[in-house]
């Protein structure tokens, strides 16, 4: 119902103004007029004086909210974004995909003490930064805790309020980068309200009588691969140098057997010079597998000593 106790209205029909001072079901009320009688009518028969519609329920009108079977009641994310500036810096924010309006806070806890980072609402279908961090300082970002209440005005049961606490850790951004709504940038998306999961009884009794899946196809790697990180991973910012070097070395061995594989006569490996630590180990590597014939520094010209032809028998 729009009208609430105490709104001053008028009869739609009748000549009538008063103060609704009762609420008596969902289609009627009682509104006592200037000479105190309390007379029943139903709210199709009553509007609001001019000038006197409450600020609060004009807003609610112009936004009326979604029907009860329309009503998005999942998406509260904490979306990570890089700076568009400097992608040094990463921002933390809110994303409310839900109807629901959130009532919320942000605080970090490191070493034992506690800071409040963010408190307010966030509007449905909407985003909301709460923190901003360094990716160098990785390693030192606090804990987060958070906590969502969430509320609507339709008939829906109430949810329960959501409490997150999370430290991050570089693993935490392994996957790929995608496009985060409501904004312009990519990132990294963390559901905070994600349904548990069910387990279906006869579902995992079934999986375990199904055949063997079949392995995938090898992929042919074609005749050069590149092996800078920043082409392996939408994430390497994130990373520590001896992660990069693990994550370069088994791009190197995958495709070195899908090379073999494919019996290809050779393949070029373009793995930088940098401190040369990744051209050692990949040396070290293929001076001693048996299918390689031998290898070379490729393309001089091109790659200087940046790049490895392999040779294969």
């Amino acid at each position: 119902m729009k009208f609430k106790l105490g709104d001053f209205v008028r009869f739609v029909d009748e000549r009538i103004e008063g103060h609704i001072t009762r609420i008596i079901n969902e289609e009627t009320v009682a509104v006592t007029d200037q000479d105190d009688f309390e007379i029943p009518v139903l709210v199709t028969q009553i509007t609001w004086v001019h000038g006197h519609e409450p600020a609060d329920r004009k807003k609610e009108k112009e936004n009326e909210p979604v029907s009860v079977e329309n009503f998005q009641q999942q998406g509260i994310f904490l979306a990570v974004v890089a700076d568009d500036r400097t992608s040094s810096v990463v921002h933390f924010h809110l994303l409310n995909q839900s109807n629901f309006k959130l009532l919320a806070t942000v605080k970090t806890e490191k070493d034992a003490h506690f800071k409040g980072e963010f408190g307010g609402e966030v509007a449905e279908q909407s985003i909301q930064k709460v923190y901003s961090a360094n990716l160098s300082e990785l390693d030192k970002w606090p804990e987060f805790h958070i906590q969502v209440l969430r509320y609507t005005r339709r008939d829906l049961k109430p949810e329960l309020p959501l409490f997150i606490s999370r430290k991050f850790r570089g693993k935490d951004f392994a996957g790929a980068k995608r496009q985060i709504p409501m904004t312009k940038s990519s990132g990294w998306l963390v559901q905070l309200d994600e349904p548990e999961m069910k387990i279906d009884a006869q579902k995992l009794k079934e999986s375990f009588h199904k055949p063997a899946i079949e392995k995938k196809e090898i992929e042919n790697p074609g005749k050069q691969v590149d092996l800078h990180i920043e082409k392996l991973r939408d994430d390497y910012q994130f990373l520590n140098s001896s992660e990069i070097l693990d994550i370069q070395l088994n791009f190197f061995k995958k495709s070195l057997e899908a090379a073999i594989v494919h019996k290809l006569d050779s393949i070029i490996f373009i793995h930088g010079t940098g401190n040369g630590t990744l051209k050692n180990e990949i040396h070290k590597f293929i001076s001693k597998h048996p299918q390689i014939k031998t290898f070379m520094d490729a393309h001089k010209e091109k790659f200087g000593y940046g790049a490895t032809q392999v040779l294969l028998k």
